[in-house]
């Protein structure tokens, strides 16, 4: 899967904004510094949340950044595709119909791995950052792929 610091950082930012902003502005800085983030980046990202309609700047002193609406209505999806990121498991090009391979056809596991792309968005379409910041994230299997092996998770781990 090709998923870049891009869409991870603008996803743990917008999730930091939503545990730490109880109504009052955020800092950018209080974001990068939590997070460990380069505030430069998250200003060029934030810039784009901001054009995508999710978050909302105010101005002067206690200024900062807040979501433009509840945490609940922001899907994981929105955050990852206002900055321009793609969810992509395959070598083609999107939206092409021509494949991968040489002579432009597709690959015997094309298919495959176009299907774990629509998955994986459909489940970050299905996380809202109140998710996230509740902790419910983990799921009701509560199973995990860990070196070759499935094994069973609880909360606390």
């Amino acid at each position: 899967m090709k998923l870049s610091t891009k869409g991870r950082y603008a996803v743990m930012a917008m999730a930091d904004l939503a545990y730490h902003c109880n109504g009052s502005p955020v800092t950018l800085a209080a974001v990068a510094e939590r997070q460990e983030i380069s505030l430069s980046y998250l200003e060029q990202l934030f810039g784009k949340l901001r054009r995508g309609g999710l978050v909302k700047s105010v101005r002067g002193p206690g200024g900062g950044y807040m979501l433009s609406r509840d945490a609940s209505l922001l899907r994981v999806s929105d955050i990852i595709l206002a900055v321009n990121e793609h969810i992509k498991t395959t070598r083609c090009a999107d939206g092409g119909s021509s494949g991968c391979q040489t002579d432009k056809s597709r690959c015997l596991t094309h298919d495959l791995w176009r299907e774990l792309s629509n998955q994986i968005f459909l489940y970050l379409s299905s996380v809202s950052l109140a998710d996230i910041c509740e902790g419910r994230v983990l799921g009701t299997s509560g199973l995990f792929f860990n070196g070759g092996r499935t094994e069973r998770t609880t909360a606390a781990q």
